[in-house]
This record gives structure tokens, C-alpha cells and sequence, in this order.
């Protein structure tokens, strides 16, 4: 049946990267450095198109409100307003939706995240080439073979999977892995 051979294939790219002892040593170096982001008063920005629009506002809310525990809230922007969106697309194209974000709000000392299933959205690698300039660490969830993307950031995780939906699913437990990490750096006494 072609659901169980869905399974396989979401049950193989979850194994994989779990298997891979980098990705475990980069899951907590993305946590470390973005604990520090915010006790240094620091923000993130993290961005995305379609459904990694989705989880990108998903992800930037477990921190302005909060995940499993009551602490105080950190700050987390995603840049989804669609105001903006719909005024920078007009002005100046689709490709710079995210990177006039970045350069509103973003500054040297915050971290970006920037997520592409294919890799190849010229807006995130427009968003991360105006992170780098202002000197903001820079993170990239991606997918298939990396794309464009590859390697452009401080930190990567490429899901090789084929399709975004799968994608997807191990970007966002990757986020979540990355907040719960923040917040036992931060908070230890919730955990």
C-alpha cells in the first residue's frame, strides 16, 4: 500500500538524521549560540515560504509566548506580516519580501534562520546574504540536496527527502529540538 511505503520514507530521512552524530553536535550548537542570542538581549529572525512560512511563525510563538513551561517570553520574529510582504513584493519583488525584513529588524549580535525545502528560494538566500552583512549568526533548515543554499550559513540541515512535506516534518522537530534546548540553557530549573 502506497501510505506504508509514505511511512518508510518519512520513518528512513527521520533514522538518517538521527544516525548522524554531526547533526545532534550541530542541533546543540544552534541552541547554545541562540541562548546566548537572548541573554545577551538579543532577537531571532527566522523566515520561510508556504508551509515553512508556517513554521517559522510556529517557531518564532513558542518563544514569544512559551513551550512547555512558564518563563518569560524571548524575542522571536518571523517575518510573515503580510502588509510588508504584499508592500516590499510590489516595490521591489519577491525575491526581497524577507531581506528588507532582515534589514528593518535585524542587527549584528541577533541570529537568522532562514528555511527552503528546495534551498534554491532566492528570497531566503537574498534574507541570509543581508544577515551576513549585518553580522547576525546565520541558520539554514533546507531540503533534497541543499540547493543554492548549501553552505551559505553558520549552521545547515539538509533533509534529503524529495518531497516538502517530509521535509518539513523533520525541519519543525528540529525546531522544537532547538527550543527545548534554549530553554534548558535558559530556564534549567523548568526541566
Amino acid at each position: 500500500m502506497a501510505l506504508i511505503d509514505s511511512y518508510k520514507t518519512e520513518y528512513e530521512l527521520l533514522r538518517n538524521f538521527i544516525e548522524q552524530e554531526e547533526k545532534e553536535e550541530t542541533t546543540e550548537k544552534v541552541a547554545k549560540d541562540l541562548a546566548e542570542v537572548f541573554t545577551n538581549g538579543n532577537k531571532v529572525l527566522i523566515c520561510g515560504n508556504g508551509g515553512s512560512n508556517c513554521d517559522a511563525l510556529h517557531f518564532a510563538e513558542e518563544f514569544t509566548g512559551r513551550f512547555r513551561k512558564e518563563r518569560r517570553a524571548l524575542s522571536a520574529i518571523a517575518i510573515s506580516d503580510s502588509s510588508h510582504i504584499t508592500c516590499v513584493g510590489n516595490d521591489y519583488g519577491f525575491d526581497y519580501i524577507f531581506s528588507k525584513g532582515v534589514e528593518a529588524y535585524g542587527k549584528e549580535g541577533d541570529m537568522f534562520i532562514g528555511i527552503s525545502t528546495s534551498g534554491n528560494s532566492g528570497n531566503v538566500i537574498k534574507a541570509v546574504e543581508k544577515a551576513k552583512e549585518l553580522g547576525m549568526k546565520t541558520v539554514a533548515l533546507l531540503g533534497k540536496d541543499g540547493g543554492k543554499l548549501k553552505g551559505m550559513c553558520d549552521y545547515e540541515f539538509i533533509i534529503p527527502g524529495e518531497t516538502s512535506d517530509r521535509i518539513q516534518e523533520i525541519h519543525m522537530m528540529i525546531l522544537h529540538i532547538i527550543i527545548e534546548g534554549v530553554e534548558r540553557i535558559m530556564f534549567p530549573e523548568n526541566y
